[in-house]
Formats: C-alpha cells, sequence, structure tokens
C-alpha cells in the first residue's frame, strides 16, 4: 500500500515528482499527529508522548481514490512563525516545496489554546482539513464541540477523529480526497515566503469569534483521572521517589522475563550449531571452519541471545512513554537540572537515550539555545542505550547473583544520571542558556496492544538493521585479529585467503553493489587499509602472537590501573566501533569454540569488583562511531565532537580507576 523512507537529514532530500500530490501533516506536540500519520501511510513513524520527538521529516506515498498522494510528517510546533528549529523547519519545508494540502491536527480537547495554529495556516492562503483529535477524550471532558459550524467559520474542512482506535477516520480521509480533488495546482513556495517573513499576529478576538458558538466548554472541568494521579505523581516530596521506583520496576520486569527468554535463545543456538552448524563446517578447510564457526556463527549467536531481552526492553519503553508520564518526570526534573546548567527537555532527550542515543542528540533540534543544545549533546551519549544493555546484562549475570542483577543494572542506570549532571555542573559556565522551559502535560493514556507492539517492534528493528552489519563484520575482524599471523590458534598459510574472505565479508554485510563501488571509489579506505596493515605488522610484542593480543598488551599498561584484564581491553578498543560487537567478539578473543561458554570463563577470569570498573568505562566512553557522526553533524563542530570524544574517555578512565583503586584499598577487590 505505501512506501516510506527517512530522509535522514531534513528536508534536503525531498524532491517534487509529477503527478504526485503533496499533503503536509501538520500539528502541535502531543496531539497525535505521527498516529494518525501512521495509520493513514503504515510508515511507523515514531510515536512519542513529549514535544519535539518527530524531528526528521518522515514522507510515504499512498493510494487515495485512484491517486497518488505523498504524505509528509512534519516536527511538532506550537507556532507556524515562531523561532525554534523546529518552527523553521517547517517555515523552510513551505517556502520550498510545493503543497496541495495541509492537514492541521489539533488536540479536540484543548481546542481553544490550539485552534490559532489553524487559522495562521488559514491566513497563508494553504488549502487545509483541520482533524480534531482525541475527541473521545474531550467527550469525557464535557467539550462539545459542532464541527459543521466550526467548518463554516474556518472556511476549511473539520473532522472530529480519534487515532487511537480509528474512529472518524473514514470522514477525515474522504474529506482529505474531497479537498484534494477541489485544488488543481499546488501552492507555490514563492508565494507563500512574504507572508511567513510578515509574522502577522492572530488576534485574541478573532480565536473567540471563531469558537462562539461551535464549542461548548464546560463552565469547570471536572476533576480528571489525569489530575488525581497527578496530585500523586506530581507530589513535591514523592514524585521523584515515585519515578525513580518506576524505572527500577521497569529494569526488573525486563530482568525476571527477559533473561528466561535469553536462556531458550541460548538453548536454540547451542542446539543449531551441534546439529547443523558443526557438521555443514567439518569438511572445510581449517582456516574457512574456524572463521564460519568460531567467529561469524559464535559471534552472531551471542548477540542473537539477547534479543528477547531487547525485545522485552522496548516493549515496556514503549507503555511507559506513550503513557504521558515521562512528560511529568521533564517536569518535575526541570528545577533540579536547572541548577546543573540544564532543564527538563535535557531529562527527556537521556531518557530517550536508552533506546539509543543517536535520536536523542537529534533531539536536541528543540532547543532554540546553542549552549543549552552543545551541553544536552555532551550529557546524552552518558545514556544507558540499548547497545550498552546488551553488555551489561551479559556481564552482570555471569559475575552476579541473578537476585541482585536487577539492582546492579539500575545503579549503573543511576550513575548515568549522576554523571550527566556533575557534567553539567562542571560546565554550565561554558554553556550558559536563559531559553525557558516549556511543556505540555498530556492527559495519562494506556496504549493499545497494537500501539506497543507496532513501537517495540519497530525500535527492535531499527536495533536490528543497524547493529546486524556492524556486528556482522566486527566479529569478523575481531576473529581474523585473533587468528593472524601465522603460529596463533589458526594460522592462515596463504595471504590470498584473507584478501578473498574480506570482500565476501563486506558483500554479505552490505551487498555486492557495495563491493564494486568500494572497489571503484574507495581510495581513501583502501588508504586506511593499508595503513591499519603497516600499523600491525609493526606492533611491539611476540612476533608468534596474534594481532588482537599484541594490541590489548599495547593498551594493557592504561587499563591495568582500572582493574581491566587485557582481553576485555581488546573488546573494549572493538566496541568503539559499535558497543554490539563487543559481546560477539568475547568468544573469538577467548578462543572459545562454544559461544554459551563465554560467560563461564569471565566469571572465573576476573572478580565483580573488575566486572563493575568494566561495565563503568563502557558506560562513559564513547557509545559508538555513528553517535560520534551525529554529534558531528547536529554540533557543526569538529573541535566540539572531539572534544566529546576526549571527555568520555577521559573521563571513563578516570571513574572506573578511582572505582577499582578505592575497592581494593577498602579490601573489595
Amino acid at each position: 500500500m505505501s512506501h516510506c523512507h527517512d530522509s535522514g537529514s531534513g528536508i534536503a532530500a525531498f524532491t517534487t515528482q509529477s503527478g504526485v500530490k503533496r499533503v503536509a501533516v501538520l500539528g502541535m506536540p502531543n496531539v497525535g499527529k505521527s498516529t494518525l500519520f501512521n495509520r493513514i501511510t503504515k510508515a511507523g513513524a515514531f510515536v512519542g508522548n513529549w514535544p519535539g520527538v518527530t524531528v526528521d521529516l518522515m514522507q510515504a506515498q499512498v493510494d487515495l481514490d485512484g491517486h497518488r498522494v505523498e504524505f509528509v510528517d512534519l516536527p511538532g510546533i506550537y507556532d507556524l512563525e515562531g523561532y525554534s528549529e523546529d518552527e523553521q523547519v517547517v517555515q523552510t519545508f513551505f517556502t520550498t516545496y510545493p503543497v496541495d494540502l495541509v492537514l492541521v491536527i489539533l488536540n479536540a480537547a484543548q481546542i481553544d489554546r490550539q485552534i490559532r495554529l489553524a487559522l495562521q495556516v488559514k491566513a497563508l492562503g494553504i488549502p487545509a482539513v483541520v482533524i480534531l483529535n482525541m475527541a473521545d477524550e474531550a467527550k469525557h471532558f464535557g467539550i462539545t464541540i459542532h464541527p459543521e459550524q466550526l467548518a463554516q467559520k474556518l472556511e476549511m474542512p473539520v473532522a472530529l477523529v480519534s487515532a487511537k482506535y480509528g474512529r472518524g477516520y473514514a470522514i477525515a480521509m474522504r474529506q482529505i480526497s474531497q479537498k484534494l480533488a477541489e485544488n488543481s495546482t499546488p501552492i507555490a513556495p514563492e508565494a507563500l515566503k512574504q507572508e511567513i517573513i510578515a509574522h502577522r499576529q492572530i488576534p485574541e478576538e478573532q480565536i473567540q469569534a471563531i469558537l462562539e458558538n461551535t464549542v461548548e466548554m464546560p463552565s469547570r472541568l471536572f476533576k480528571t483521572f489525569t489530575e488525581k494521579l497527578d496530585g500523586v505523581l506530581l507530589h513535591p516530596l514523592l514524585g521523584l521517589p515515585l519515578f525513580f521506583l518506576s524505572i527500577y520496576l521497569m529494569f526488573a520486569f525486563v530482568w525476571l522475563v527477559g533473561l528466561p527468554l535469553q536462556d531458550v535463545a541460548d538453548a536454540i543456538t547451542g542446539w543449531l550449531q551441534k546439529v547443523v552448524i558443526t557438521p555443514l563446517t567439518a569438511y572445510l578447510p581449517e582456516f574457512w571452519r574456524g572463521f564460519l564457526v568460531d567467529g561469524l556463527y559464535s559471534g552472531l549467536a551471542t548477540v542473537a541471545s539477547f534479543i528477547p531481552l531487547v525485545m522485552t526492553f522496548f516493549f515496556m519503553m514503549a507503555i511507559v512513554e506513550d503513557s504521558g508520564y515521562f512528560s511529568r518526570a521533564a517536569y518535575m526534573m526541570d528545577a533540579l537540572m536547572y541548577r546543573f546548567g540544564l532543564d527538563g527537555r535535557s531529562f527527556v532527550l537521556l531518557i530517550m537515550g536508552f533506546g539509543c542515543n543517536i535520536p536523542a542528540i537529534m533531539g536536541t533540534r528543540v532547543m532554540r539555545s546553542q549552549a543549552l543544545r552543545l551541553l544536552s549533546i555532551l550529557i546524552i551519549p552518558f545514556a544507558l542505550c540499548s547497545a550498552r544493555l546488551t553488555v551489561f546484562i551479559f556481564i552482570i549475570d555471569a559475575l552476579f547473583n541473578r537476585t541482585w542483577g536487577p539492582l546492579v543494572l539500575f545503579s549503573l542506570y543511576l550513575f548515568s544520571f549522576a554523571v550527566a549532571l556533575l557534567t553539567g555542573l562542571l560546565l554550565k559556565g561554558q554553556f550558559q542558556s536563559q531559553e525557558p522551559f516549556v511543556i505540555e502535560l498530556p492527559p495519562y493514556r494506556f496504549p493499545t496492544l497494537k500501539q506497543i507492539f507496532l513501537r517495540g517492534w519497530g525500535e527492535l528493528k531499527q536495533f536490528l538493521q543497524r547493529a546486524t552489519g556492524f556486528i556482522t563484520a566486527g566479529v569478523a575482524g575481531v576473529w581474523l585479529l585473533s587468528n593472524l599471523p601465522q603460529g596463533t590458534a589458526n594460522p592462515i598459510t596463504s595471504t590470498g585467503e584473507m584478501l578473498i574472505t574480506i570482500p565476501i565479508v563486506v558483500g554479505i554485510v552490505t551487498g555486492w553493489d557495495a563491493v564494486k563501488a568500494f572497489l571503484k571509489r574507495g581510495g581513501g579506505l583502501i588508504a586506511l587499509g593499508v595503513l591499519a596493515i603497516w600499523l600491525l605488522s609493526n606492533l611491539p610484542g611476540n612476533q608468534e602472537t596474534s594481532y588482537a593480543t599484541r594490541i590489548g598488551e599495547f593498551f594493557a599498561p592504561i587499563l591495568n590501573p582500572a582493574g581491566i584484564p587485557q582481553e576485555l581491553t581488546i573488546a573494549l578498543i572493538f566496541g568503539f566501533i559499535a558497543k554490539e560487537i563487543l559481546v560477539g567478539s568475547l568468544a573469538s578473543i577467548y578462543h572459545l569454540t562454544d559461544p554459551n561458554a563465554v560467560q563461564t570463563v569471565i566469571s572465573q577470569t576476573i572478580s565483580p569488583i573488575q566486572a563493575y570498573s568494566f561495565m563503568l568505562f563502557c558506560l562513559l566512553y564513547t557509545p559508538c562511531l555513528a553517535t560520534i557522526a551525529t554529534i558531528k553533524s547536529e554540533s557543526k563542530s569538529i573541535r566540539f565532537t572531539l572534544i566529546s570524544v576526549a571527555y568520555g574517555l577521559t573521563l571513563a578512565w578516570v571513574v572506573s580507576t578511582l572505582f577499582y583503586q578505592g575497592a581494593r584499598l577498602l579490601g573489595l577487590s
């Protein structure tokens, strides 16, 4: 039915196709705009419950009454003529690309505060359809809306809709189709530019005139379930403890449900290796058998065992995020965050970083203050992302009693918050911001099972798509470094085999077109490869030991004070590329043919204190190369990007060293 892709870089990727009409979806944050977009296009856009979550433009094409129509999901904004980056993105879109129709999505329960946005669109002369979403909530609050009279006053169609349950959806789609049929030519961007630059304000009298006799508001809204619940959850003394308790309970649920599922996945991958993989590769040369079984399969099997756990985590995050509770956490934390040079939005973005640091860093675009943006970008990489989560659960399960597992994991989350706050306190003098914090607290909503599944599955799919290439190439690279040069566990007698292996791995991961492009235009990468080979060939140490061992020996003096052994040092180096590689690389680093034996070996070679020191280092240093690229893109500064990387590495070493040496002084090592 639909085709969808993320532009990845905002509006720059949008093109105009002949014969395809364009509909822009516009609305304030928390009005269910992306939910409606998902329902129309089946695009699966990210649905969040706080301002600014839709920071990239999503587009999708659908067939509507026999015509091809492109829908574009614009960022949530409060004012079409405002000055925030999201508001400027919307303005730039309208003054750059022709638009046939605008869907103005408003919260029916807050129509008196949001109708201004529809009037701004009307003032620009853009054809529009007003969709009053959450009509069920408005009715529950005693608000009566007369859509026909409102449509006459606005001079544009109005539809009452509940995007969550699909009510009124058919009527809205019929009105969209009819409005598109009326307009034969799109609005030229040049015609809108001067109107937007003029920044004409909508007078309050005009708003009242529109609402008169079209919207009936009760004299006093009765005390709702949301207000009663807020009386407890936003309590000055109980609010924050209850929030952190809810986070702990979420992690405890992930631990209690996810770990047994992980054991099942381990059993399946172990059975598959014994029954299928080993017999199929038994007659291959030793190099190829080792590469395929001990390298690729062992690494991928280790990571695959975490899929049920990560899936459980994303489903739980979907429930908490879409419920509206995180917006309240931002509200409660704002006063505390202000003391550290941050605000409630920074806290929201830290929580978004639980899933992945990259969209959280991109989410700083909603901040008008450049200083606040940069400080938030600096602290977001400390958020414990899902890739780090797999590492920590793997280590905690190996070294700690399962009864204490949730507490150990929760302590790392608290530690990430503490480091972020202390960083803000340390640097707020260099990043001063006076931007006020405004956030809307939506009613509490329990998402439907379909919403939970779509959101959780979407996050898991993105995680796997993002991680699979890194993991495959990473575990293959770790195995090669652990088994080269000759004289190591699986000596390679022919350099030609290695030269054949690398393009095959790249081809498997990226597709053969990428290999052809690499061979044609990969001059820089080839130069880096030659440099890497030269560095590996000139590594200090015993020439009969593997490259990975010699790399570990080279960096061991740096990480020995932190109690991190040589094998985990090698894993940290590869984890710099992507944390997903880290767990998958351990089987190759320890030269284990059974991926399920890695935890046993680790538990026998390091202490819980060393394990916690390793996790602290993993928590604080660079999340991955993709995060570095995003920091560079959002900060537009190589200098700031290098400072961010250096700060994280330095802080990771200092904190893990102080922890380990302090534990030794206390006799805990």
